[in-house]
């Protein structure tokens, strides 16, 4: 599985520790507040509604966010993008630990959220950039695996704190953690080169395009079949992820009667799955190919959910079954940096990652909260179930109406997304 680590030259694994590190931190940061919303209910004394308009909010501006950021990157450079992205999420993160007002956090969270959506655009395409077409699905999903890495240091420190400080300053202390992805700035810096390919485009196009032209490139007439169906792709693998993801830490407090400290458990069972989920998609999607890897992941997530979900399970039977919800849940996350860094030629691709994967967002955001509003109307558990199949439904539509791009050079994709025979 690592044999492409072993080959690569030594900025391919600089960029890699680069990605695989600011995804991780990522993920630590987001993670702690889907942690942290059953003592946010209680501190601020808000509504899940509310709670819900949070994610849902941050869900937006991680969306616009990644989009503009996938635009400066094209009109910039990888690089330098993700260096802004890094500080500005990690700064935002860091000044909601001293927030006493529900709509000062609702104006923070929204602007973390767009350093979120930014750094994974720049990340994902300066990745995919560096790395061969061989390897580039084994790489996209490896780094795609950090987002349990740092799942699962949100879980491990938010459990020792609350173990150690009042819960009414735990979640405080979590959130101070954000600033902690400041520091990667240093490496990156010192480390990581942009992609030649990119220093030669950010010279014809800097002067030529402003960043408006740079983000709607990608609705030419040639690319916005791409984009749409890709838009689609990360709406649906979106909205399925973050209806399950961000109540699930409620859902088990609530209706499973755990405790913070003992439902920690079972989403220890999940992020592991989560990763070995990452690991065997990396295998798959360049043997299988990505399309039928989402569909193969997208119809066993589908089913395990419901199960998980809308079947009456004892404790230990759903703590158990917490590895193939883990596992399933994370193979479309981890073909989509492939997939969607393969639609795009070179000039507009931050453009196009950035809109497919985090656009969805935009309008993924609509299943959190349906979830807490139907939950008002029935169980927790059994909102969430029905949205995530509706959302993994759409995945499978739009992800076959796209073609195979397994094995593509990136160099060889004209203007038009299509491949050259130059």
């Amino acid at each position: 599985m690592f044999m492409w680590y072993q080959e690569a030259s030594r900025n391919e694994k600089k960029t890699f520790l680069a990605c695989f590190n600011g995804w991780a931190l990522d993920a630590l940061e987001n993670q702690i507040f889907g942690l942290a919303i059953p003592l946010l209910l209680v501190y601020f004394a808000i509504s899940e509604e509310q709670a819900g308009l949070l994610n849902s909010t941050t869900l937006v501006t991680s969306a616009l966010g990644g989009w503009f950021a996938g635009a400066l990157s094209d009109q910039y450079g990888r690089v330098k993008t993700l260096q802004i992205m890094i500080i500005w999420f990690a700064i935002f993160t860091f000044m909601a630990a001293f927030v006493t007002d529900y709509y000062w956090l609702l104006v923070l969270k929204a602007l973390q959220g767009f350093g979120i959506g930014g750094e994974w655009a720049a990340g994902a395409v300066l990745m995919a950039e560096t790395t061969s077409s061989q390897y580039r699905g084994k790489v996209m999903a490896i780094v795609q695996g950090a987002w349990a890495v740092g799942w699962g240091l949100s879980i491990l420190l938010f459990s020792v704190v609350l173990s150690l400080v009042p819960e009414n300053i735990a979640w405080r202390i979590m959130f101070a953690v954000g600033l902690l992805p400041s520091l990667l700035i240093f490496y990156i810096c010192r480390h990581v080169q942009e992609p030649e390919k990119q220093i030669v485009a950010v010279q014809k196009t800097q002067d030529k395009q402003s960043i408006a032209q740079a983000m709607f490139g990608i609705f030419s007439p040639s690319l916005i079949r791409n984009t749409l169906l890709g838009g689609l792709i990360g709406f649906g693998a979106h909205g399925g992820y973050y209806s399950i993801m961000s109540w699930l830490p409620t859902y088990l407090t609530k209706e499973c009667n755990l405790s913070m400290f003992n439902s920690s458990l079972y989403l220890a069972v999940i992020i592991f799955a989560f990763w070995c989920g990452c690991m065997a998609s990396s295998v798959l999607l360049d043997k299988i190919g990505r399309r039928f890897n989402i569909v193969l992941f997208a119809i066993c997530c589908v089913i395990t959910v419901r199960i998980y979900l809308l079947v009456p399970l004892t404790n230990t039977q759903i703590l158990f079954l917490g590895f193939p919800l883990g596992f399933f849940a994370a193979g479309i996350p981890a073909s989509l940096g492939a997939l969607f860094n393969e639609l795009y030629p070179q000039q507009c691709r931050g453009s196009g990652v950035g809109f497919c994967y985090n656009f969805g967002r935009i309008l993924s955001l609509i299943f959190p909260f349906l979830v807490a509003n139907m939950s008002a109307s029935m169980s927790l558990g059994s909102s969430i179930g029905i949205y995530t199949s509706w959302a993994y439904s759409i995945v499978v539509i739009s992800v076959l109406m796209l073609p195979e791009t397994k094995g593509r050079d990136l160099n060889q994709i004209n203007p038009d997304g299509q491949i050259s025979d130059k």
